[in-house]
């Protein structure tokens, strides 16, 4: 429906967004370690490290040639794995465009504990609908919604820049693609049944991410914020500039007709 491409909100209260791209470095080259590995080890990896709702809920047991970790652990490691090229992109697409404000309003450590937390509660919110499935999910999807909805609430009016329909470029408040997002995974959660696309999973990553970021923001970070170019802050680490005071006028002259004009005025 609508591809991001650029935001116009700049970072207020960090110089870079180092947890953002730190993120989307660590998921590229986990996807280049398994794509590379060929197919064998892709399905390995999947198999050892995706979130399987019904290894984790004792109710399937796993191959032992697969386990790789403590089943626990795959309610983080799956958010890592990606489908193929087209998973991984639109995943860090999502990222890159709305992860640095978030991370901004948040600060890097509590982006950071935000982001696992998103993807921690998008497998759980999984695992309660298929209890019993023995699908692996993986892909970055649950932390990611919670992403797109802590963006929607804290910059809702900033303009962002969009491909509707993959084709069309345009510059709309955030609020109208977003809240569109939000509604179609809540749509096809409702009516898709059994997919490929864990619906239930960006559904879990939604609810979490619109609770966290109102209790981990940084003090002082509103909510609901206006376009960027309506609020005007001092930059990171410079105090606001002091006020001049303003110049005196000058003294008044008095001729005999009363109080004098400045020279040159009727």
């Amino acid at each position: 429906m609508f591809i991001p491409l650029y935001d116009t909100n700049r970072l207020r209260h960090i110089r870079l967004q180092y947890v953002t791209i730190g993120l989307i470095v660590v998921n590229a080259l986990v996807y280049c370690a398994t794509a590379l590995g060929g197919e064998n080890f892709t399905n390995a990896a999947v198999l050892g490290l995706g979130f399987i709702p019904s290894v984790v809920h004792n109710t399937a047991e796993l191959d032992p040639r697969f386990i790789i970790i403590p089943e626990s652990l795959s309610y983080l490691t799956y958010s890592f794995l990606h489908a193929d090229i087209f998973h991984l992109g639109g995943n860090m697409l999502f990222l890159w465009v709305f992860g640095d404000n978030v991370e901004d309003a948040l600060g890097h450590v509590r982006y950071l504990i935000f982001y696992l937390l998103c993807a921690i509660a998008g497998a759980a919110f999984q695992g309660l609908v298929a209890w019993d499935s023995q699908v692996p999910l993986i892909g970055a999807s649950g932390a990611i919604a919670g992403v797109v909805v802590a963006y929607l609430i804290l910059y809702p009016r900033v303009k962002v820049w969009v491909l509707a329909f993959a084709r069309i470029p345009l510059r709309i408040p955030a609020f109208i693609p977003l809240v569109l997002w939000v509604l179609f995974q809540v749509v096809m959660f409702a009516a898709a049944g059994e997919d490929q696309i864990s619906w239930a999973c960006h559904i879990g990553g939604i609810i979490a991410g619109a609770v966290l970021v109102l209790v981990l923001r940084s003090r002082g970070v509103p909510l609901f914020a206006g376009a960027d170019e309506d609020t005007v802050a001092p930059a990171p680490d410079q105090p606001p500039a002091a006020a001049k005071p303003a110049a005196p006028e000058p003294p008044a002259t008095t001729t005999r007709w009363g109080r004098g004009s400045p020279s040159g005025s009727n």
